[in-house]
């Protein structure tokens, strides 16, 4: 694709890698095969191939308008069109720098605002997240239908393993998942102490950083960033740490771009590439104990195969491009893995995406749902906390961690 950017930005970092990713595209309309968005609504704007024009007009210099902003809101930045260009295009980086000038071209006002804001203050604070759960338990008849889908009901951790293996791990506890969640992140524990690993989370850590970042405060999204990078160094320098843990998926695609987040920052951008090239979503660390884990399964007493279809959310997919993976470490804990269609689209999470755009994003997981559910699977499994709270206020099938399938199998805990 030929491209005249303008002067305001065509010498800058954000404006070379935009040139460079639109002269990556040949147009060809792969993409929007597999766009969740386009499935929906059949707009070429609200494709990645219209959005990649409208991204291209405003870089060369023409006007933006709130429609211009529409069309790039109403995209979840699931990645499957990286999936499926077979030129390369990395859609997800240009989609970052576009919504980041057209919101500083086309400033939000009133509720759209505040709305913004609230969510970019509220989840990425662990403590305050965590007491606004609490409270909205407390409260949830009394919410709107909306809130209430995303205050789930707690489930106990059970017991967090005492470090005492020569292999340790740090595990991201994140912003949302603590409060959400706690069981995935000690069901890891449990299940990697199984292993020979130690697990453990590192005070002075919170946010990845993705919520700020994808809701256009990008410095904060990088701020968050450098607090986790001041707070895990001290322990992989001093050779301690194996492994940076992802349990959800989203996380993991946010700190293994680190290194790209933070390459203008000169104090950061060496340790920010060394934890990005650390960063591990769980299932490649029990991926790769997967002789271990048969063994001790077998040592198990035998149970049902139960049926499970597994979701495998955009990030885990599209961004960190594992597949087959959970599928095959859920088949190896005995599990039977029920058929799931159009595997590939999104559920309509995409972090605060259902909130924002809530009719498209319900659309999605209906649709996602149905998929699921064609297999009657007596368990949905996932494995980001988005996905889980998402698809678990639609149906009645029980929404689990794959983590946690694998912990009961070993230990007996119950789902």
């Amino acid at each position: 694709m030929q491209t005249q950017l303008a002067d305001f930005i065509k010498d800058t970092p954000e404006g070379r890698e935009a040139e460079a990713i639109l002269r990556s595209c040949v147009h060809c309309g792969f993409c929007t095969a597999t766009c969740p968005t386009y499935q929906l609504l059949g707009d070429e704007l609200d494709g990645p191939r219209g959005r990649i024009y409208l991204i291209k007009q405003l870089l060369e210099g023409h006007d933006v308008t709130e429609k211009t902003r529409l069309h790039l809101d109403r995209c979840l930045t699931c990645r499957a069109c990286e999936t499926t260009c077979p030129s390369g295009v990395q859609y997800g980086r240009l989609a970052d720098i576009g919504r980041h000038l057209v919101e500083a071209r086309v400033p939000r006002r009133g509720a759209e605002r505040a709305k913004r804001w609230a969510l970019r203050e509220l989840v990425p604070r662990a403590s305050l997240f965590g007491a606004a759960m609490k409270a909205g338990r407390l409260v949830r008849p009394l919410l709107p239908r909306a809130l209430q889908e995303k205050v789930p009901d707690v489930r106990r951790a059970g017991p967090w393993p005492v470090a005492r293996h020569a292999r340790r791990m740090i595990a991201l506890a994140g912003c949302a998942q603590p409060a959400m969640a706690p069981s995935i992140n000690a069901a890891t524990a449990r299940v990697l102490d199984a292993l020979g690993v130690s697990l453990v989370e590192q005070p002075g850590t919170g946010c990845c950083g993705a919520v700020r970042y994808h809701l256009n405060d990008q410095e904060g999204g990088r701020d968050e960033a450098r607090r986790n990078i001041d707070a895990w160094w001290p322990a992989i320098e001093r050779g301690e740490i194996e492994a940076i843990v992802m349990t959800a998926s989203g996380c993991g695609v946010q700190v293994r771009d680190y290194g790209h987040l933070l390459a203008q920052d000169a104090a950061y951008a060496a340790r920010a590439a060394r934890i990005a090239a650390m960063a591990r979503d769980v299932s490649e660390i029990v991926a790769a104990e997967a002789g271990r884990l048969e063994t001790l399964l077998q040592k198990r007493e035998p149970r049902e195969a139960v049926a499970v279809a597994f979701q495998s959310p955009c990030t885990l997919q599209h961004g960190l491009k594992i597949r087959g993976v959970v599928e095959s470490l859920l088949a190896a804990a005995g599990y039977r893995l029920t058929p799931v269609r159009d595997s590939h689209l999104c559920c309509g999470s995409a972090g605060t995406y259902s909130l924002l755009q809530p009719e498209l994003s319900h659309r999605l997981r209906d649709d996602k749902l149905a998929a699921l559910g064609a297999g009657e699977p007596a368990l949905i499994a996932s494995a980001n906390i988005g996905c889980i709270t998402h698809l678990q206020a639609g149906t009645q099938t029980p929404v689990r961690h794959w983590i946690e399938l694998i912990d009961s199998r070993l230990n007996g805990t119950v789902l």
